[in-house]
């Protein structure tokens, strides 16, 4: 039940995420990043305070400091500024393309943090996976996009982060975890924004932006810090394919994307990769 629970969250998540990401490249478009990065880690720090007040939890929570917390708000601003960046630069729909290699590194440094248990069907599902990520980036060759290698470091910041948000302390809620989540935005926001300046005033449109960003983010980073800390992590991470769905949808109808033959074919490639390892992963 605990898994089924989990793997629920991680669909409605991810749904989330997509939306989110969709409103974030939209203020992209005359926002620097790292203004967006700020402004949406502020607004979500408020929300996630105000829910764990609601609840009669502090926002901050003693368990920060702890050695896999230090991890987590390290992987968080990786894997936030370069995923950011990444959409802001490229096509949302390759972006999120290659975030789907996450469940794969999650997978993997399930069994070595955790001690799960991967069978040599799902390591070459991993491999596979790999390489379907790039046929996505196609290096050396002339469809390369220098900047999609800021979707594999952030693939790599967020599996870093669901990792260690396993190791989180149970005492620690959800509406804590977000609250720090969100203020390694505002970290990551300001590593971003002093590198390249250029601050300015939003306009009305790109505050509608944020704040539908904000909010779906909530929701979405709320459902996420559960999924990972229910049931079986190798069975519930695949459930994270399904975001590539709806960002390949969005990416069409909003901002006219036609993802070429070698993407469909490498996120077709990573998502059997995921399902085969899903279904590996049921068998006793």
């Amino acid at each position: 039940m605990d898994t089924l629970r989990g793997s629920l969250l991680m669909v409605l998540a991810m749904a989330a995420f997509a939306l989110e990401d969709m409103f974030i490249k939209s203020a992209a478009l005359t926002l620097p990043v790292g203004q967006i990065l700020i402004l949406f880690g502020l607004g979500g720090m408020v929300i996630f305070a105000a829910m764990a007040r609601a609840q009669g939890h502090a926002p901050w929570h003693p368990g920060f400091g702890t050695r896999p917390m230090l991890w987590r708000s390290l992987a968080e601003v990786a894997g936030r500024l370069c995923y950011t960046l990444a959409i802001a630069l490229t096509p949302l729909s390759s972006a999120s393309a290659i975030l789907q290699a996450t469940p794969l590194v999650v997978a993997a440094g399930a069994v070595v943090f955790f001690g799960e248990t991967v069978g040599w069907r799902r390591w070459l599902a991993i491999g596979l996976g790999f390489a379907g990520v790039l046929l996505i980036l196609r290096p050396g060759v002339s469809g390369f996009e220098p900047a999609s290698l800021f979707a594999v470091a952030g693939t790599l910041g967020f599996a870093g982060r669901d990792l260690a948000t396993r190791a989180a302390p149970k005492d620690m809620s959800n509406n804590q975890l977000g609250f720090l989540g969100f203020a390694m935005l505002v970290v990551a926001g300001g590593i971003a924004l002093g590198w390249t300046g250029g601050a300015v005033w939003p306009a009305p449109r790109n505050w509608l932006d944020i704040a539908a960003a904000t909010v779906i983010g909530v929701i979405a980073y709320n459902a996420l810090s559960g999924a990972m800390r229910a049931g079986e992590i190798s069975v519930i991470a695949p459930f994270r394919y399904t975001r590539l769905v709806f960002a390949m949808v969005l990416g069409v109808l909003i901002f006219g994307e036609r993802p070429d033959a070698l993407t469909l074919i490498g996120s077709a490639v990573i998502v059997g990769s995921g399902v085969f390892t899903l279904l590996r992963s049921r068998k006793p």
